[in-house]
């Protein structure tokens, strides 16, 4: 379990830093987010063809991935919006909105019973976004969309969840992240036909920004993220997602200056934040303990 955390914790920091990047990259956000898939999922297909580890899965499970994949494009698409209409602190404190998400998501997805200090914890941390965000109004349309980025990615992990254990995660991260190249290539051309965006190609820095983007936050991530959700639950991964904005905003204060920009009332929010986090990761740890020290000790 312990391993597991810190592969979580390691991921979300280097998607907090996504945040980061999404602001100094130039390109419009569904750009950004086709050459980020373009660049991943080419090298993805390479590194394996050599490796030998692209493996075929049946037609239907390849495509209820991609279609996972599909839904994880598109939160990236609002992420990324949300920092272009508002800022990096606006975009990140939307996806603390997870934790209480999943508290009601995952038992209906999975079928499991509602848990009511999970969905007590949510709302603690959801307590800490109402402060954050209240005095950033001006950002209304940043906030919206960066509350349908977190809906969005909820929905990744608790369908993912679903799939897990049934392949590995080499597999589940090629078919899913090409589903999501190959379905945001069809919608583009609608999108831009109808929201026409500037900025669609990149200038020669973003090229390194977005290979950053790729390999560092994305492949690797992807890795980590996936053998975390075999041992966590996916209402866990999404109240350390919490920690998210804490870790990227935190970027963004040193990067760009933006804790100019914000209140006293965001540090109570962060605060209410964290303390809903080490008070579920306590207790994840706690009953960790318990269920080690009822079980009996096996001979040799």
């Amino acid at each position: 379990m312990r391993k597991a955390l810190l592969q979580l914790h390691t991921a979300v920091f280097l998607w907090g830093f996504t945040g980061v990047l999404g602001r100094v990259i130039t390109l419009s956000q569904t750009w950004l987010v086709w050459y980020r898939l373009l660049i991943t999922v080419v090298s993805l297909w390479v590194l394996y063809a050599a490796l030998g580890k692209v493996r075929r899965i049946p037609l239907r499970s390849a495509l209820f991935i991609a279609f996972i994949g599909f839904i994880l494009a598109l939160h990236w698409v609002c992420f990324y919006g949300s920092i272009k209409y508002s800022n990096v602190t606006i975009a990140l404190t939307c996806l603390s909105t997870t934790a209480l998400l999943a508290s009601f998501l995952e038992p209906i997805i999975v079928g499991r019973k509602f848990d009511w200090l999970e969905i007590g914890l949510g709302l603690f941390a959801i307590a800490g976004i109402i402060l954050i965000y209240n005095t950033h109004l001006q950002f209304s349309t940043g906030i919206v969309i960066g509350l349908i980025s977190a809906l969005l990615t909820v929905l990744v992990s608790v369908t993912t969840k679903r799939i897990v254990d049934k392949y590995e995660p080499e597999a589940l991260t090629l078919y899913q992240l090409t589903g999501g190249f190959i379905g945001l290539s069809i919608l583009l051309p609608f999108y831009q036909h109808y929201f026409p965006e500037p900025n669609s190609i990149p200038v020669p820095i973003d090229w390194l920004w977005l290979t950053v983007l790729a390999w560092g936050c994305t492949i690797l991530t992807f890795f980590l993220y996936i053998r975390a959700l075999k041992k966590v639950s996916a209402f866990t991964m999404n109240l350390v997602l919490t920690l998210e904005p804490v870790y990227g905003i935190l970027l963004a204060f040193a990067f760009y200056k933006e804790n100019r920009e914000v209140s006293p009332w965001f540090y109570a929010g962060f605060a209410l934040i964290s303390v809903a986090v080490v008070f579920h990761m306590w207790r994840l740890l706690r009953t960790k303990k318990e269920v080690l020290a009822d079980t009996p000790m096996q001979e040799p």
